[in-house]
């Protein structure tokens, strides 16, 4: 959607009695939780599921749902949302199951700039991106021929690292690649794992300052992925692989941590540079973001994937993080979502930050 229709379709919402709606999964909790903090009403959408568990957690749960039996039935309801003046925030199941294509189709205004999706979910052009901005990276391995080293092969899109895998051979990867699938090969870097998640707001200027409003660094985590992080408990992944077993990298929860602060400046000039160039390639990345790297023993960051939107890494931090306190009490990045809108409503800048 262009700004005149997101324009001509705000026109008609309460700017005081806005709804926060996002699908009923992935870090939805947070968001609910966010948004009533904030005062704001909130709606679950509710995909071919039971939502009993949400009776489990009345600060997260959201004060109506809406139930459908697929994602794609969604793209036929916006008529219903916009007159409860909805706004929707996007996150990796919410964007991944209803299809980057399908999202961009949704015409209810949705928090951060969709055009991002298109640039997240084609790893191809994730990565000019990336390296246009400057951001060191993993080698990629173009020719899988060519593989004579440790590589982690990836599939395109968000599905939590299911089906990704290791080959140290050009053998290795015929056995197990899935064909008619797009992927990506990268060289498997030794270090640690980081996960950064950052907010950049385009209408305010209270944080790190950027070429046009702010950056903050919310929060970070590293993932729990099995069985890649529990293969060692069997024997050396040689010796496994040598019966048939082959470790995975399916994401099933997510581990707070702390940096050191030495490497606090790094983390903010990436993620500026990452937001300057999305400025320049489509108009900027709005709102949360998270930028996956690993730490060698050199301190060198290199950057292996950007998540475009909240990241369910940002869960553990629903009464604030480390970092979001030194912010503002209590301060998830669900709770920050919130307030960008509220700020944005009393301003008159929603236009700023929906599509």
């Amino acid at each position: 959607m262009t700004k005149n229709n997101i324009e001509d379709m705000l026109a008609s919402y309460d700017k005081n009695n806005l709804t926060i709606a996002t699908v009923c999964s992935h870090s939805s909790l947070q968001i609910f939780n966010g948004a009533k903090k904030e005062k704001f009403k909130t709606l679950g959408i509710a995909v071919g599921e039971k939502r009993k568990f949400y009776d489990a957690f009345p600060l997260g749960r959201p004060d109506e749902f809406i139930m459908v039996d697929n994602y794609k039935e969604i793209l036929s309801m916006t008529d219903e949302l916009r007159e409860k003046n909805t706004i929707v925030i996007p996150h990796g199941s919410f964007v991944e199951y209803l299809g980057p294509e399908n999202f961009l189709k949704l015409n209810i205004p949705t928090f951060g700039n969709k055009d991002v999706l298109m640039w997240e979910s084609d790893r191809n052009k994730e990565r000019k991106w990336l390296e246009a901005a400057e951001i060191t990276m993993p080698e990629e391995i173009k020719d899988p021929e060519k593989i004579d080293k440790p590589v982690i092969v990836k599939y395109h899109g968000a599905k939590g690292g299911k089906d990704f895998f290791i080959a140290k051979t050009y053998d290795e990867f015929l056995q197990r690649i899935k064909k008619g699938r797009s992927f990506t090969i990268q060289e498997f870097v030794m270090g640690t794992r980081y996960y950064l998640h950052y907010f950049y707001s385009p209408i305010q200027d209270d944080a790190y300052k950027l070429s046009k409003g702010s950056l903050q660094m919310i929060s970070m985590d590293r993932r729990d992925e099995t069985t890649i992080d529990e293969v060692q408990r069997l024997g050396s992944i040689q010796e496994l692989e040598e019966i048939g077993i082959h470790p995975t990298f399916v994401v099933t929860g997510n581990i707070p941590i702390v940096m050191r602060e030495s490497l606090l400046p790094k983390v903010f000039s990436m993620g500026e540079k990452v937001v300057e160039k999305s400025l320049e390639l489509f108009g900027g990345i709005i709102g949360p973001f998270c930028l996956e790297t690993v730490v060698t023993e050199d301190l060198e960051f290199k950057v292996f994937e950007i998540s475009a939107r909240i990241v369910a890494g940002t869960n553990p931090y629903v009464a604030g993080s480390p970092y979001s306190e030194l912010i503002q009490p209590d301060l998830s990045t669900g709770r920050r979502i919130a307030q960008e809108i509220k700020y944005a409503a009393k301003q008159g800048l929603l236009q700023e930050i929906l599509s």
